[in-house]
């Protein structure tokens, strides 16, 4: 058997690394084919997790569209896909390399394997384009693997046989796993120097984390939201508050503009995956319009304030580890109060399963996909 595994952002390299590194164990014949849809982000994933492309694209140019994306991704990997020939494609997710990978296998008669598949809000436009994405990726995929029983029921509601779905866990969080034992010694050894410099400015005081990126989020929506920052580190002096702020001048500019003299903030370039780990675990708070940290916090008993009106990901919330909070400053300064100057609730999380996974999925999916019968995750 011969798989290629396709990713492209960083999120995918963390959540597919975990699934190449069983299906090496398991001696399947694997060849890796990076997009480069976020080049700088992505290769700092690859570092961490040892990971060599097989197969590079340069699919990304300044100022793209998301047609001229997907024209490039459907053109450059037809081409891996006849020269490679392979039984399984595997991608993950809902990015446009995600699609695109699914959608030039399925042309070509080759089987699709979606990992992290179901993921709903039942909002075409919430997230844009992950929504239409993942959603077409499940009429095309061959099997799919849902990391919870929610994501379970939402695709057979679409009318995906039930035979070709399996609930996995979520792969993310054999990543962290993983990665828990490669942070400590990072930092043990001084190789994350990034957060010995936020815990010496931070003088022990508790840290609030803040991540924002989504196109949900850009304009008017996300110039309120720093407002509003600006206006809780204020109000929350105790705390010391660190914003990483990704690449996207659409994200860059408002943030820097509104948020840059505030003393008790810190505002960073994005972090390495490491780095952003320790951070989380260190974190009385985080606030986010991110999946991923809504899946990697609950393994630190992290609070999360998610800035969205929308979340795929509610089992985070009904577990307790989440408020969705939407986008109105009002709401969201409610959320945050009701974590900070509570701090019982808080201690109350330190001890809850992780409702997202257990650390098994890679291994459940490479066993479905060589036709084996595997326990499936009951978190």
């Amino acid at each position: 058997m011969k798989v290629v595994v396709i990713l492209g952002t960083r999120p995918e390299t963390i959540k597919l690394a975990p699934v190449v590194d069983a299906l090496n164990a398991a001696a399947i014949s694997t060849i890796v084919c990076a997009t480069g849809q976020h080049r700088e982000m992505l290769e700092q994933a690859l570092r961490v997790f040892s990971i060599q492309p097989h197969i590079s694209l340069a699919a990304m140019t300044p100022g793209q569209t998301l047609n001229r994306l997907a024209a490039r991704l459907l053109t450059d990997m037809d081409a891996v896909l006849d020269h490679e020939q392979p039984d399984w494609v595997l991608v993950q997710g809902d990015t446009t390399t995600a699609f695109c990978g699914g959608l030039a296998a399925f042309h070509r008669g080759i089987r699709v394997g979606h990992v992290e598949a179901g993921l709903r809000t039942g909002e075409l436009s919430s997230p844009f384009p992950e929504e239409a994405n993942r959603s077409l990726l499940a009429r095309i995929a061959t099997l799919h693997f849902a990391p919870t029983r929610r994501n379970r029921q939402a695709l057979l509601a679409e009318g995906i046989p039930e035979n070709a779905i399996h609930v996995t866990g979520n792969t993310g969080i054999d990543a962290l796993e993983k990665a828990r034992s490669l942070t400590e010694a990072a930092q043990t050894a001084g190789r994350l120097p990034t957060l010995d410099a936020i815990l010496a400015a931070a003088q022990g005081k508790p840290l609030v984390l803040v991540t924002c990126h989504r196109r949900e989020n850009f304009g008017g929506v996300l110039e309120n939201i720093c407002r509003l920052l600006k206006r809780l580190c204020e109000r929350h002096a105790g705390f010391y508050w660190v914003f990483p702020v990704h690449l996207n001048p659409n994200v860059q500019e408002p943030v820097r503009r509104i948020l840059a003299a505030v003393p008790n903030l810190r505002l960073l370039n994005p972090l390495d995956y490491l780095t952003s780990l320790a951070l989380i675990a260190r974190s009385s708070l985080i606030l986010s319009d991110s999946g991923g940290i809504q899946e990697e916090a609950p393994a630190f008993g992290a609070p999360v304030v998610v800035m969205r009106n929308h979340t795929e990901r509610p089992e985070g919330v009904a577990a307790g580890f989440a408020t969705l909070a939407g986008q109105a400053p009002e709401s969201i300064e409610a959320a945050v109060d009701g974590w900070l100057l509570h701090p019982e609730r808080r201690a109350d999380l330190k001890h809850r399963a992780n409702p997202y996974g257990d650390g098994h999925a890679s291994e459940r999916i490479v066993a479905l996909l060589q036709g084996k019968t595997c326990g499936e995750f009951c978190g």
